[in-house]
């Protein structure tokens, strides 16, 4: 396991969308979806805007790992729980990034029933 790098967490969380493919049980990976993408601070969140029944999200909490594109980065994730107390932060760096789309979106990925939804991506390698 690796930590980002300051280009990394740059680049991705400054793209506007990020490619997340998970891992099927043999090892490929399943086809990416597309989504956005958070930071705080040194840390890379996506959140499932169609909540825990959408199928790429749970393929990731099933998996465990698989990779990401954003920004010209492409990497290997692990797909991690976020922290609690990242989540205010979260919302606010989810209205300062994406608000230019209006309410209606962006409450698809912000407030406390996203919670739950939250995935942490990490490193690998």
């Amino acid at each position: 396991m690796s930590d980002w790098t300051a280009e990394d967490l740059d680049r991705i969380g400054a793209a506007e969308e990020l490619e997340l493919a998970s891992r099927r049980a043999d090892g490929t990976l399943r086809g990416y979806v597309t989504m956005w993408v958070a930071r705080v601070g040194d840390e890379l969140y996506v959140r499932s805007a169609y909540g825990p029944e959408a199928a790429w999200y749970r393929h990731a909490v099933a998996s465990g790992d698989g990779r990401i594109r954003a920004g010209g980065v492409e990497r290997d994730v692990r797909f991690a729980d976020a922290s609690p107390e990242v989540h205010r932060e979260l919302d606010a760096a989810y209205h300062a990034k994406y608000d230019r789309h209006g309410p209606r979106i962006v409450g698809t990925v912000v407030g406390e029933h996203r919670d739950a939804v939250t995935i942490r991506l990490v490193p690998v390698g």
